[in-house]
């Protein structure tokens, strides 16, 4: 059934990133990332762009 809820991207600070339904309020500290889509094509692009899950604030 999650083929019928739309998702978006979104990330925080850290970029970190994660899905929130679309009909929903971003969370504070996350901010849409402008990618939307199913949950699985909003999975897909996650994987794509984010490479390296340590937070920003880890990476040197």
């Amino acid at each position: 059934m999650d083929g019928f809820i739309q998702f978006q991207v979104v990330h925080n600070h850290e970029l970190q990133y994660s899905i929130w339904p679309c009909d929903r309020e971003v969370p504070p500290g996350w901010l849409a990332e402008g990618y939307s889509g199913t949950k699985d094509a909003c999975l897909s692009h996650i994987a794509m762009i984010w490479k390296d899950i340590r937070p920003q604030s880890l990476i040197g």
